[in-house]
């Protein structure tokens, strides 16, 4: 397939032609006259060529808003493109075929599709687009709105199968700007073919799919309670090691068995979810 790009099309100044236009009318409106008094072919030649000029004088006219852009299609052929906004002139026998390029905003629906690790999730974007090149946009695809809309749907697929939803390494859910410039990149190398360039990709919606969400709910609060756990219990042997080492810092000396017991206790005292009731040592009874 022949690629095609955006090139400058020819053209004029439109008041330029319409002021010749109002000159063909008027030479139109004289050769009527002199026809319908004289009757001679001369004056109809003039009438006939009058009419011919005004005609494709008229048919070239036409504006261009801003921030659109008019493709020029002359004999099956695109010669060219015209951005610059007023009123011109242009080959009056092309078609003329009319792209905007504003900002489009594509948000996709919420897609089921499996991350990494084969969790079903569901999972939504926005897609923020605008075409930069006309002719790739007109002649390269069929539709380039529709071609937009799949291809995103596409690069959002991909993305999620490639990422697990939640890990501890890179995951949907925890690096979201990481995320965000990677589906950037994926949906601009698709749609680069049509002409289209991307300003943003994000995401909007990111869960679990209904029938594990609660499964995996219990799961997530699991792993929280032994994170909460994990950091409990190393911030208690820190603890009962700074009391051992005041303990020796002051001078009192324990051996094994007492040492071990106070570190249990400790230990219990510390940990224990539920409130720890003292237990009061008043010594050993010896006979």
């Amino acid at each position: 397939m022949r690629e095609v790009k955006e090139t400058a099309a020819w053209r004029q100044n439109g008041f330029l032609a319409l002021l010749a236009l109002l000159l063909a009318l008027l030479w139109l409106g004289w050769a009527g006259y002199r026809l319908v008094g004289e009757k001679e072919l001369f004056y109809l030649w003039h009438l006939i060529s009058a009419l011919l000029a005004s005609g494709l004088l008229a048919a070239g006219l036409f504006t261009v808003q801003p921030n659109e852009a008019v493709a020029l299609v002359f004999l099956g052929r695109y010669v060219g493109s015209v951005r610059e906004e007023g009123f011109h002139f242009a080959n009056p026998l092309a078609q003329r075929k009319r792209v905007t390029l504003r900002v489009h905003n594509f948000t996709s629906d919420k897609l089921k599709v499996n991350d990494a690790h084969g969790n079903p999730i569901e999972i939504a974007a926005v897609v923020v687009w605008r075409v930069v090149d006309t002719a790739k946009a007109l002649f390269q695809v069929e539709n380039y709105q529709s071609f937009v809309a799949i291809q995103s749907e596409a690069a959002i697929r991909a993305l999620a199968s490639r990422h697990p939803y939640d890990a501890e390494g890179r995951s949907l859910r925890g690096n979201p700007e990481e995320i965000a410039e990677e589906l950037k990149a994926e949906v601009q190398e698709r749609l680069k073919v049509a002409g289209v360039e991307v300003l943003e990709a994000r995401l909007t919606h990111l869960a679990y799919a209904p029938e594990i969400a609660q499964a995996m709910l219990r799961r997530q609060q699991a792993l929280a309670v032994v994170a909460a756990r994990r950091l409990i219990v190393e911030a208690a042997v820190g603890m009962v090691k700074e009391a051992l080492l005041g303990l020796e810092a002051q001078g009192i000396a324990l051996d094994e068995e007492r040492r071990a017991a106070m570190v249990n206790n400790l230990m219990v005292a510390l940990v224990a979810e539920a409130q720890a009731h003292p237990v009061m040592n008043v010594g050993t009874l010896y006979t």
